[in-house]
């Protein structure tokens, strides 16, 4: 398997309404990610903020991926995952899987600890939360795959700060704790 990464597909223009949407979604605070897959299809992972909860019965998740993403077919293939939620130490690494520094892959997984998971995804030694899991079910939506996942293997630490992203730009949170 090469190493190269597949060239995505190109974008149409961006609609008013969806220029807007996109904004309006910059204003939306959220967790990111870098959400890894390894198997016969290849290895790969990307940084993303589009995770969210679905149920605990069974515990799973929702990871949206752009269909145009050159990554987007070997998740689909691979059919499991690992969601890396960052720390705020990890934001560079972030850059680096977002595609914004075209580090090749390969070397991407070599700036850090990575571990094979359950399904010999990548998992992130020093990640906030880790949830390995099977994708159960991808729904086409629009522009995107809503992927299902339902967790084997959930992993958290305790006491970190958070890698959020806001307005286009990364910020770290910390934790406090409720007064008693």
């Amino acid at each position: 398997m090469s190493n190269a990464i597949p060239t995505a597909k190109p974008a149409d223009p961006l609609s008013p309404q969806q220029l807007a949407f996109r904004h309006a979604m910059a204003h939306l605070p959220a967790a990111v990610c870098i959400i890894t897959t390894d198997g016969a299809a290849g290895r790969c992972g990307i940084t993303a903020s589009a995770v969210c909860s679905v149920t605990d019965s069974p515990p799973t998740v929702l990871v949206c991926l752009n269909q145009r993403s050159a990554m987007h077919d070997v998740f689909k293939e691979n059919g499991h995952l690992c969601v890396n939620v960052l720390s705020g130490e990890h934001e560079q690494l972030a850059m680096h899987f977002s595609g914004a520094t075209r580090l090749p892959m390969a070397e991407r997984f070599g700036l850090d600890d990575w571990r094979p998971g359950v399904s010999s995804q990548p998992v992130l030694a020093g990640a906030l939360v880790k949830l390995q899991g099977q994708i159960k079910d991808s729904k086409a939506v629009g522009s995107h795959s809503v992927l299902f996942v339902e967790l084997d293997k959930i992993e958290v630490s305790e006491e970190r700060d958070s890698l959020i992203y806001f307005n286009r730009l990364f910020h770290t949170v910390q934790p406090t704790r409720a007064a008693s």
